[in-house]
């Protein structure tokens, strides 16, 4: 390459070096539960994008995400030259029982089960792992006030974490290219968000279902000082690396 190319790619790999990413990942599982669930004659049922879960479904959800899906994202990054230490998320997060309120009966609550909402990280070994350069890979269960097994949701879950430990990036990686206007266009990415249009992006029904709580804590993140909260397509090849490095970005960034 010619001397211009060759000091480019010097820039870019001083910037690189310059910069310290100390990554935790938060997955979820739910495509992978609603199969397990399946095979155990369970229906899924979903309110206001919460997993309706009784105690069979938790044994189910627990199994899926702590036992199955976490050491193969553990197994994986390992595989690819990472190191990686997999945690379930009862030693992580502490929580207490989510009611939801009822749209069509103000005033009223909703029981949907064994869904949690967190409340508490534990941040000692994940500050052990990020000390060693060992990413966290945490399942989104966790431990209940009455000490049971509580299902979580990722986004959520991610979002406290974040918080917790002063994080200055939030990055929700999911298989849609970010908060679309219209659902059924691809091409119709909100690419900023801002906090105070949610409200009104909720009655429109462009923020709804699964939406909800990623966005909600994307919200919540931002105005507990996250610095950065985005949406990527896990599907497009090196999406996060693009969002954090391009000032375009690939999906939407949530800002105050």
């Amino acid at each position: 390459p010619d001397a211009s190319v060759r000091d480019g790619v010097a820039r870019d790999l001083v910037f690189l070096e310059a910069v310290e990413i100390n990554p935790i990942v938060v997955h979820g599982g739910g495509k992978a539960i609603t199969r397990a669930m399946e095979k155990a004659g369970l229906k899924a049922n979903f309110i206001q994008g919460q997993r309706v879960t009784d105690e069979a479904t938790v044994k189910i959800v627990d199994d899926v995400l702590s036992r199955e899906i976490n050491p193969e994202v553990v197994a994986t990054i390992n595989a690819l030259g990472g190191g990686a230490q997999g945690f379930a998320g009862t030693d992580i997060f502490k929580c207490r029982k989510l009611w939801l309120d009822d749209k069509d009966n103000p005033g009223t609550r909703i029981d949907i089960g064994y869904v949690g909402e967190v409340i508490g990280v534990n941040t000692v070994p994940l500050l052990k792992c990020i000390e060693q350069g060992i990413t966290p890979v945490i399942s989104p269960t966790a431990r209940g006030e009455d000490g049971k097994v509580y299902n979580c949701n990722a986004d959520v879950a991610a979002a406290q974490i974040a918080i917790a430990l002063k994080a200055k990036r939030l990055v929700f990686m999911s298989d849609v290219p970010g908060l679309l206007s219209n659902p059924q266009d691809p091409d119709s990415v909100i690419s900023n968000l801002k906090t105070d249009a949610v409200a009104e992006l909720k009655k429109k029904g462009i923020v709804d279902k699964g939406m909800i709580p990623k966005v909600d804590s994307a919200v919540a993140a931002i105005k507990s000082g996250v610095e950065k909260v985005s949406f990527v397509d896990g599907r497009v090849p090196h999406a996060v690396l693009l969002e954090i490095f391009t000032d375009e970005g690939v999906g939407t960034e949530v800002v105050l």
